[in-house]
């Protein structure tokens, strides 16, 4: 199974900052979106609240214009960060009155939100979610038509 430059990039930077204590959800550098762009927050201009997926006028003129950012259009970021903080169990847009973890920066919480951007981000190149070991087990998730049990 071939994966795409942009997505082996997102994945190992992931896996960098998931390793060295580098991910925090509530910080614009250390989340998912962070992350992918290298530590660096300028992506959050792209929308007037963290989690949010409503692109402002500078999102939207970025977007309009074609303009990635280590291969991801403005849009695609705010969708991959809010998977990234619905899975570590965010209420969004994130704000100081919406649901969030107790700890979140536990490492069974971050990884529960990095499995999920891992998915999209398979979703979004179009490839089979390269963490779903299921086929490794043959194994059928309950209640998950997602996963259909495959045969030997």
């Amino acid at each position: 199974m071939g994966t795409t430059k942009r997505l082996e990039l997102a994945i190992q930077k992931l896996y960098t900052a998931f390793q060295n204590d580098g991910l925090h959800p509530e910080c614009c550098k250390q989340c998912a979106v962070g992350n992918i762009l290298d530590t660096t927050d300028s992506w959050k201009h792209f929308s007037d609240q963290h989690g949010s997926l409503n692109l402002n006028y500078v999102g939207l003129v970025n977007q309009n214009f074609g303009k990635t950012f280590n291969g991801y259009s403005p849009l695609e970021l705010l969708q991959i960060e809010a998977e990234f903080l619905k899975a570590c169990g965010y209420q969004l847009p994130l704000n100081h009155n919406n649901k969030r973890p107790k700890n979140p920066t536990d490492k069974d919480v971050l990884f529960l939100g990095l499995s999920a951007v891992v998915a999209y981000l398979c979703q979004l190149d179009e490839i089979p979610d390269v963490m779903d070991c299921s086929e490794l087990f043959q194994y059928e998730i309950k209640n998950n038509p997602n996963r259909p049990l495959v045969s030997a």
